[in-house]
């Protein structure tokens, strides 16, 4: 970049960065009613992201067996039904790394919303089970925009001393998303009493859950899918993707309906310093293979991979086969998918309370910790033949951990690593590594599950959490209490000139 230049002298160096302190707005002055409005909104996208990302587990038992998906030699078949979303999540990610920093954030989450919707009602009705991948991968796409946008938006709308706990509250959206899902399958389930609790797959297929139940499951989605897709409109765009294209005024007016005047006078200046003149209004993809920036990119990626091979979403996905091989019935198998949710939902609110505290890399660094000496744990329970409470308990452990590390902190810090003018494009980058990631994870399960038996499964994952640990000590700097620009700033060692 001409613009570009590089700081002739340094201050003081906190967690491994170098920080430059410019006079910050008085984030006391924020508007929080404001801002809690727009982003509890914004976090509808994450709701539907945990409703859709789970409630295939609890409706898999009932739509396989009308399909016909059971029986030896299904494995794949089995695979491709829990993981064809994840198709649409990848799509999804890819596109936004083309058009989140050309149109913004607000129209984003408003198709989202209508995909949500589309691939409520389809599946719900789908008579083939091509027709029913169909709509899910159209879902998959909405999932793919909402968690890469949602996070973003909220990030970008947020002052630094409560960005944490506020990307964090999209994490809480997700979980209570994964909650109410898991509710209303369990809900729907005990509508058919007539179904015996040790039903096989054939009795399955000609019940009511086998025929109607596992439709309501998945259309159930609609509802807040709607109401996501028509209170989009009335939130503002993002004020740093305005800044971003030009729009200083409008820019402004967004800031000062969140803080006021000298709040908005102070962020818009502070936003204008990360940005060069000849960058406004500018995507390059070229940016993102500088040096610096390949670097932190490439990190991302990691995190992306480390936070989906951990496993935890093997566990939500095929919660039911877990259970069922620790010696559950149908009907106890779906109550304990609820208490997983339960557990999850309660988790949040301890990232909440602790991440602008504790910091990003102390959490990751404890639940990468724990989940390999849990997983190594759950192994075991399998290997020796242990069932029951034990392997319950465990997993519950397994994802209260993972709830309250890993899940939401992936997003807080992909969030803030990356400059303004290239935001957009970098988290799409990172989410897509994540989707890929996931799927490859879900699709193979029944596979790898079938060579290495359940013991293994968990032993392996052990083995990435524990790579995983040794990353984030080495190479995972600390990114709390510092405004977006200050972490630009700091990480890229940089500073733009406004000649």
């Amino acid at each position: 970049m001409k613009a570009k230049q590089f700081h002739l002298s340094r201050a003081r160096a906190v967690d491994g960065f170098v920080s430059m302190h410019p006079t910050h707005p008085d984030e006391t002055q924020v508007h929080k009613a404001y801002l809690w409005t727009i982003c509890l909104v914004a976090t509808l996208g994450g709701f539907l992201f945990g409703y859709d990302w789970v409630v295939v587990g609890g409706a898999k038992e009932f739509y396989e067996a009308h399909f016909g998906i059971y029986g030896e030699g299904m494995e794949l078949a089995k695979g491709w039904g829990t993981s064809s979303a994840l198709i649409g999540c990848i799509i999804g990610a890819v596109g936004c790394s083309f058009v989140s920093d050309r149109f913004g954030r607000k129209r984003l989450l408003i198709l989202a919303g209508l995909l949500f919707a589309i691939s409520a009602v389809g599946t719900g009705l789908a008579e083939t089970f091509s027709q029913y991948n169909s709509f899910r991968i159209i879902g998959g796409l909405g999932m793919g925009i909402a968690l890469n946008v949602s996070p973003l938006y909220i990030s970008e709308m947020s002052p630094s001393r409560m960005r944490g706990m506020m990307v964090s509250v999209n994490q809480l959206s997700i979980m209570l998303g994964v909650l109410c899902a898991q509710i209303v399958n369990w809900r729907i389930s005990l509508i058919d009493t007539a179904m015996p609790v040790d039903a096989t797959p054939e009795i399955i297929a000609g019940s009511w859950n086998g025929l109607t139940g596992w439709r309501w499951m998945f259309g159930a989605e609609a509802v807040p899918a709607v109401l996501f897709f028509v209170l989009m409109f009335f939130v503002p765009e993002s004020a740093r993707w305005l800044m971003k294209k030009g729009r200083h005024e409008e820019a402004r007016g967004v800031f000062e309906k969140l803080g006021g005047k000298a709040y908005a006078d102070a962020e818009v200046a502070d936003v204008a310093s990360t940005l060069p003149k000849e960058e406004i209004g500018v995507v390059r993809f070229s940016d993102l293979i500088e040096r610096h920036v390949l670097k932190v990119l490439l990190l991302g990626v990691f995190l992306s991979f480390l936070q989906q091979w951990c496993g935890m979403n093997a566990v939500f996905y095929y919660a039911a086969d877990i259970f069922k091989a620790a010696g559950y019935n149908l009907k106890a198998m779906m109550l304990n998918i609820v208490v997983i949710g339960s557990v999850m939902v309660v988790s949040v609110f301890i990232t909440m309370a602790l991440v602008d505290r504790v910091g990003r890399k102390s959490l990751l660094l404890f639940g990468c910790g724990v989940l390999a000496a849990v997983y190594i744990a759950i192994g075991i329970c399998f290997h020796t033949g242990v069932q029951g409470l034990p392997v319950v308990l465990l997993t519950l452990i397994c994802v209260s951990v993972y709830s309250f590390t890993l899940a939401p902190l992936l997003w807080v810090i992909l969030s803030e690593i990356y400059p303004n003018r290239i935001r957009g494009a970098a988290i799409s980058i990172a989410a897509t590594a994540h989707w890929v990631a996931n799927f490859t994870l879900t699709y193979t399960f029944p596979t790898v599950n079938k060579q290495l038996g359940m013991s293994g499964v968990f032993w392996l994952f052990a083995g990435v959490c524990i790579v995983g640990f040794l990353v984030v000590r080495r190479v995972l700097p600390e990114t709390k209490g510092r405004t977006l620009e200050d972490i630009e700033r700091d990480l890229y060692g940089e500073v733009v000139s406004k000649d």
